[in-house]
């Protein structure tokens, strides 16, 4: 097989076989990757023989015939070309349509958005309905709200033992509904590996469809420091956790039975991963277990689960628990008077050998991790060390387990936000122990993705926030918009050929932020903080020309923040003032929806994490400096947010 067979096949099934970076140049694809990343989509083509079965795989039944969903978006016909004759419909709400397809294969529209049972062909397959766009915060009477994000971890409560809680957010999003605020946007709560509290970074999860079972409160006498012991901490709380273990109590075997086949194989997962990790260190990825135990379906597995049944119960517990403390937070919020409640935030990825990855394999991108190809500030690209969902696999399994993973995320919120959001439409994906620029773009059925996230925002009348920062594709962003999905506008990257975009200039359907928690601070910008760090750890190519930089962007932020009102006089050395000014200036912009970092309204100098970086920089470990039910009453931070209400009242 040559080289351009190859690439051409690559093309068919979704791989680009060469790409653009951020400087212009166009780069090919190595044959090495295409070939890997065709055989983790289960179109292998190491020779002339796989190639022929791959492709005839591919455009076989399992191809482009009819998978079990189809979507559609409302009264629109939807077109498919193979098909053909009758077709009767049973509506979700128990109505019944019917008729025969035209000559071009189109189905009528259909006005109710839902999930309905399509006959055609003598095939039954899920019809996807869905709305034009996305459930908004105006859709709740919530235009131009404004709202809170915060490192959950970060949180402090007395007697929490050194780590956040769901306890501490249920005190802080009762303190900011008082305030005025419409929602508290949280850090990631996905479920880690219990059996290895060195894990703990909330990008990099066992599992995007269960809780992680650290936040559950449960009183300790342990202090708590500055930074977070994650591991010490971590070991302490599942102790105190086990203690308090009770089979019996009330709402948990209704809560098991409601979960089903998903909790059990999370717990079953954790006890064996307890199980074989504890024994041997070099058992930690579920593919280095004995083979019978790769399947979470084999007889070795139910019977390993029938036979520790007290420890499968005791993890299934634990999700009985963090879901009973998130829905208390998202009670208080709603309670409280907020009209969005609580964002919740979906990871890109998950860890290949986490209990999501070994419970849906056919749907997981074994083999290949994701991330970035070189960039302005990455110059050797990224490999973020997690696997994500497979395209291929999501079709042939009726989008399952993205639907699955989409309705976790919205069980106990008002809203979600997608991390890395052009996944969607694309990933980076690189085959393991390959560098990071030894990857491939990898193509996801974007418009199934976007109806699908429609119509489950509807269904949970819930507001979808997509980070859209980094490498964009072009057009993506207006696919994004006109779905009704708030992309992200953030001070330091609002900025045109004279300086920094004017605030009413900002895009209407988007979340305004000073900043996130990969970006420096507001108080930590003003001061070359992060410049500090990223010299320090070698990860600043030109020193003098960054600080001369930053130099010219100060001062064309504060001639912004004059422009804008928010601020007048000359820049001043102390960033108190810069904050103050950046919260007003960014609470003016046209977006629909602000969200302001909890560090910049206490003021901190320093990130939640440093891109970049593992242990060398305290990443997902800093605390907040005061308890959780009075932070927003101190007296700095309560004067911006009440200056934040007046910029944006409440309609």
């Amino acid at each position: 097989m040559n080289d351009e067979d190859l690439a051409t096949f690559a093309e068919q099934a979704g791989i680009a076989s060469h790409w653009w970076d951020a400087f212009g140049q166009e780069h090919r694809v190595a044959p090495p990757t295409l070939r890997a990343v065709l055989a983790s989509l289960g179109l292998p083509a190491w020779n002339e023989s796989d190639l022929a079965e791959s492709r005839a795989r591919l455009h076989g039944p399992d191809g482009p015939g009819l998978p079990p969903l189809i979507t559609a978006p409302v009264r629109q016909p939807l077109h498919l070309p193979a098909a053909r004759g009758s077709w009767h419909l049973r509506r979700e709400d128990g109505g019944v349509q019917e008729g025969t397809l035209g000559e071009d294969g189109a189905l009528p529209g259909f006005d109710v958005p839902g999930y309905h049972q399509l006959e055609l062909g003598g095939q039954q397959v899920t019809l996807a309905v869905a709305p034009e766009r996305c459930w908004t915060p105006a859709d709740a009477n919530a235009a131009r709200a404004w709202g809170l994000a915060v490192q959950l971890y970060s949180l402090r409560r007395a007697g929490d033992g050194g780590i956040g809680d769901f306890r501490a957010l249920e005190e802080f999003a009762g303190s900011a509904a008082r305030r005025g605020a419409d929602t508290v946007a949280i850090s990631p709560v996905h479920a880690q590996f219990s059996a290895d509290p060195d894990r703990f970074s909330p990008y990099a999860p066992s599992s995007r469809i269960m809780l992680n079972a650290v936040h559950a409160a449960v009183n300790s006498d342990t202090p708590g420091g500055e930074l977070i012991d994650w591991p010490g901490c971590t070991r302490k709380r599942l102790a105190l956790l086990r203690e308090h273990f009770a089979p019996s109590e009330p709402g948990f075997p209704e809560f098991r039975a409601r979960l089903g086949e998903a909790l059990e194989r999370h717990a079953r997962f954790e006890a064996l991963h307890a199980h074989f990790f504890g024994a041997d260190p070099g058992r930690w990825h579920w593919r280095s277990w004995p083979a019978e135990f790769h399947d979470p379906a084999s007889p070795a597995v139910a019977a390993f689960a029938e036979q520790h049944a007290h420890e499968v119960a005791f993890h299934a517990w634990l999700q009985f628990r963090a879901a009973q403390g998130l829905q208390a937070a998202q009670d208080a919020a709603r309670q409280g008077g907020m009209r969005i409640g609580l964002i919740a935030d979906l990871a890109v990825g998950t860890d290949s050998g986490g209990s999501h990855s070994w419970s849906r394999q056919d749907e997981t991108l074994i083999g290949l991790t994701i991330g970035a190809p070189p960039d302005l500030l990455a110059r050797q690209g990224q490999n973020w060390g997690v696997v994500a969902f497979s395209p291929r696999g999501l079709r042939q399994h009726g989008f399952a387990a993205f639907l699955e993973m989409l309705r976790a995320a919205l069980r106990h919120a008002g809203g979600v936000r997608i991390d890395h959001a052009m996944s969607l439409m694309r990933l980076w994906v690189i085959p393991e122990g390959a560098g990071a620029t030894e990857g491939a773009y990898l193509r996801f059925p974007l418009e199934d993705l976007l109806r699908l996230t429609v119509l489950e925002s509807w269904r949970h009348k819930a507001a979808i926030l997509g980070e859209d920062l980094g490498t964009v594709p072009e057009g993506f962003q207006p696919k994004l918009q006109s779905a009704g999905i708030f992309g992200m506008r953030v001070l330091w990257f609002e900025r045109n050929e004279t300086g920094f975009k004017p605030p009413g200039h900002w895009t209407r359907e988007a979340v305004a932020m000073t900043s996130t928690h990969d970006l420096p601070t507001v108080a930590g910008w003003w001061t070359g903080r992060d410049l500090e760090w990223r010299s320090k750890l070698g990860l600043v190519p030109d020193e003098p020309g960054e600080w001369g930089g930053r130099d010219r962007d100060r001062s064309a932020l504060w001639r912004a923040f004059r422009e804008s009102g928010a601020a007048d006089g000359d820049p001043p050395r102390d960033p108190t003032p810069v904050i103050d000014a950046a919260v007003a200036h960014v609470a003016s912009a046209a977006c629909e929806l602000m969200l302001l970092p909890a560090e910049d309204a206490v003021g901190s100098p320093e990130q939640p994490n440093l891109p970049g970086t593992l242990h060398e920089h305290p990443n997902w470990q800093r605390r907040l400096p005061d308890d959780a039910d009075r932070i927003l009453d101190r007296p700095d931070v309560a004067a911006r947010l009440d200056r934040l209400a007046q910029i944006r009242p409440r309609a």
